[in-house]
């Protein structure tokens, strides 16, 4: 693009400080380390080298408004000039879903876009919209690397469909770059868990070992209690998470026990009992969802429309369990 059909929305800050909506989510290692426009620039550098001339002041930080869960997500948002980026981690889970995400990331990334810069869809001129780049950072283990994902490919066979959508691999960066540093950074995480399981211990080896092989050291030593914190977080939640779907299996089984003895009871049992276990099957169910939905309630890690929504409970049921 010459400098001269540059347009004029291209340097409009896509969000004030005052309409960013304040996020219940909780920041991943990833997403902190980028909020940072030092790093953030190094990251953009490390995908567009032969770009010498972009600074921190052109960057502007997208905060992308998770429309699936309010918990915790790893996906990142910046415009640099009029180029708009996002880059999604990707830990263990291979998933080509991904791709659907970033979809919906961008077209609500648009969509914000043309509304902080006042521009109407319904009018006859055309509207400008920043270049969009599609990226995904894997961090797992994986033999077969495909360079890219396609909508078109792994949802329609590799039909042309009216809507097509391309996410960029990313499985290591260059020598020494940002890039490298955090794929280098879970490696060693993930090795530290191996040996000492999810504990505080096994954070500080993996902040020790990288700060010793001057990987994200500067991070590391000006964020060790927040990266603590973060990842600690990580690890509760998980632990939580599990021990309720340990519950809620243990439930099931003991459910599906009571329904085989009530399937081998004889035919002429009086309806009076199989209401009455019924009865009993339903409290037990509800005294297992409020068990589960208290226990997450004293972690104060969620909120009450996200407990209702994981233990089946009303929100006034769980609002009243806090009392």
């Amino acid at each position: 693009m010459n400098k001269s059909d540059k347009n004029e929305h291209a340097d409009t800050p896509l969000y004030t400080e005052e309409e960013i909506v304040k996020r219940k989510i909780k920041d991943s290692v990833f997403t902190n380390l980028f909020t940072d426009k030092k790093y953030l620039l190094q990251l953009y550098q490390a995908l567009h080298p032969e770009d010498t001339e972009a600074t921190e002041e052109q960057l502007t930080n997208i905060t992308i408004n998770n429309v699936f869960i309010n918990g915790m997500y790893n996906d990142l948002g910046f415009m640099v000039r009029d180029r708009l980026v996002i880059l999604a981690e990707a830990q263990s889970s291979w998933s080509v879903n991904i791709v659907v995400r970033a979809l919906i990331y961008l077209s609500q990334s648009w969509h914000d876009y043309l509304k902080a810069t006042d521009q109407l869809l319904y009018s006859s001129k055309k509207v400008h919209l920043p270049f969009p780049e599609l990226y995904v950072i894997f961090t797992g283990e994986r033999e077969d690397k495909p360079e890219t994902i396609s909508l078109g490919t792994e949802f329609f066979g590799g039909k042309e469909a009216a809507v097509e959508v391309k996410v960029k691999m990313i499985y290591k960066g260059r020598e020494g770059d940002i890039i490298q540093q955090y794929i280098t950074f879970t490696k060693v995480c993930d090795e530290q868990i191996k040996k000492y399981g999810r504990t505080r211990k096994a954070i500080l080896e993996t902040i020790r070992i990288c700060k010793d092989r001057n990987v994200l050291s500067q991070y590391l030593e000006s964020k060790e209690k927040e990266v603590v914190d973060i990842m600690m977080f990580l690890y509760d939640d998980d632990e939580l998470m599990r021990l309720y779907k340990k519950d809620i299996e243990k439930e099931a089984r003991s459910k599906g026990m009571r329904e085989g003895m009530r399937e081998g009871m004889r035919e002429g049992m009086r309806e009076g009992m199989r209401e009455g276990m019924r009865e009993g099957m339903r409290e037990g169910i509800l005294e297992g969802s409020k068990s589960a939905a208290l226990r997450m309630l004293k972690t104060g890690k969620y909120a009450l429309e996200e407990i209702a929504d994981i233990s089946g409970l009303s929100i006034d049921e769980v609002a009243r369990l806090e009392v």
